[in-house]
């Protein structure tokens, strides 16, 4: 494949969620509109993260190209009339997640962290759905049912939570700031 052109590269390599979308909005802040970015990554779960921040954000993703362990994605800056970011309206902190959790309310979380964050940390009742497997399987899910949305530190199970809305579920919950800072039961998967 002839090579992309990129007016700017970001370079994220050995960094995880939250950081990949962190340096790349700020770049974003300082590009001009029809710029397009390249964004290197390692980490397997940014190409989910940045297509779904680039959505979010109304920037367009190009796609994702991969060179050995290097994930190469590519974003284009949106002019201002093109750019709206959202945010879940609904949210909730860790230690409301836990009372619900410890009064055994009828409640699912839902962890759309890639699966071998939450192989070795995650809550005992969460369902693993990571972000970039969301749409395919959101069938696993019963749309009346109150889903808490977990993450490392709610970027993007924010941006699971807009997905879910998106496809006509009612009761989804963004959890904030989400595993980073959770201090509730976990176990490991055996």
């Amino acid at each position: 494949m002839e090579k992309l052109h990129a007016d700017i590269i970001v370079d994220a390599k050995g960094l995880a969620c939250p950081m990949p979308i962190v340096k790349t909005k700020k770049v974003m802040k300082e590009v001009q509109s029809g710029n397009v970015v390249e964004v290197q990554a390692t980490d397997k779960g940014s190409r989910a993260d940045l297509q779904a921040w680039a959505h979010s954000a109304g920037h367009q993703y190009l796609g994702t190209l991969e060179e050995g362990d290097v994930l190469k994605h590519f974003l284009r800056k949106a002019t201002e009339e093109e750019q709206f970011v959202q945010t879940h309206p609904s949210i909730s902190n860790n230690q409301e997640l836990e009372k619900k959790l410890a009064a055994n309310d009828n409640i699912v979380v839902l962890d759309v962290r890639e699966a071998a964050e939450y192989a070795f940390n995650h809550i005992p009742e969460a369902k693993s759905i990571p972000l970039g497997d969301l749409d395919a399987r959101s069938k696993e899910l019963n749309r009346d049912d109150e889903i808490y949305v977990v993450c490392r530190t709610g970027s993007r199970s924010d941006l699971a939570a807009q997905k879910l809305t998106n496809l006509g579920f009612s009761k989804v919950i963004n959890v904030v700031p989400g595993m980073s800072e959770w201090t509730g039961k976990t176990e490991t998967l055996k």
